[in-house]
């Protein structure tokens, strides 16, 4: 079987994804202004300066997952590497439910507010989950089914697995290299919540649990992100999500 052209460690952003926001000449003076401390004028200037330094902001819009007879090849993206085995080698969980020929990979199309709020929380809805188990968030992601039940990812002030205090996801930039904190991100399935964010709520990077990292395109504003997290504690304990946005910033 044709093994997927990218894997979560060696790609990167196409200059193809779409509408493109640069940094034109109207957010050039309020970035010039920030300079390193980042656009803190609410404008939603993409990045934290001219020169691409410090926090994005706005909306990390997330682009569909795409397959064939393989796994994802361009687009955004869910695995899940079961106990004892590493994001690179796996072995990977099967979800009878991904439209890819590989099962072990998921795509994930963009929820309603088309992606990733940077700076700000889109929590869970009340109940977070249907009668049937499905989880019912869907700002981010859409939900995505997985053994016959839709999971759904949201962003809690509270961790609603571990109950610790959160913080509103950052990503941030320098000399086209991302970094991050998205301890908020939790996953709701069957019933049950998983954090799957990166660092923990309480700052740890157990097990397999990698940093946020990922690239920018200042010109176009396309952006990918990519992080593992190991499950701890529950029925899924030291289980490993991987974790791969791809994108653009959009700073309206």
């Amino acid at each position: 079987m044709t093994r997927p052209r990218r894997t979560p460690r060696t790609r990167r952003p196409r200059r193809s994804l779409g509408t493109r926001r640069s940094l034109g000449l109207v957010a050039l003076l309020p970035l010039l202004l920030a300079g390193a401390c980042g656009d803190d004028d609410g404008d939603g200037g993409p990045a934290g300066d001219a020169a691409g330094q410090g926090a994005l902001a706005g909306t990390l819009l997330v682009e569909e997952g795409t397959c064939a007879d393989a796994g994802v090849t361009g687009g955004s993206y869910f695995r899940m590497v079961q106990p004892g085995g590493t994001p690179e080698e796996g072995p990977y969980v099967p979800n009878g439910d991904s439209p890819c020929g590989d099962k072990t990979w998921t795509p994930l199309s963009p929820g309603e507010a088309g992606g990733l709020r940077l700076g700000e929380l889109q929590p869970q809805p009340e109940p977070p989950f249907a009668d049937s188990g499905d989880g019912q968030a869907a700002q981010i992601v859409a939900p995505q089914r997985w053994f016959a039940v839709n999971f759904a990812v949201a962003t809690n002030e509270v961790d609603p697995q571990t109950g610790g205090g959160t913080s509103p996801p950052t990503l941030s930039v320098s000399g086209g290299a991302v970094t991050g904190d998205l301890r908020a991100w939790a996953v709701a399935w069957n019933g049950q919540h998983f954090n799957q964010g990166s660092p923990k709520p309480d700052g740890s990077m157990p097990g397999a649990t990698a940093p946020v990292s990922g690239t920018f395109d200042e010109a176009s504003g396309a952006v990918v992100v990519e992080w593992t997290s190991q499950i701890v504690g529950g029925p899924f304990n030291n289980f490993t999500g991987i974790w791969y946005l791809e994108g653009t910033i959009d700073g309206g």
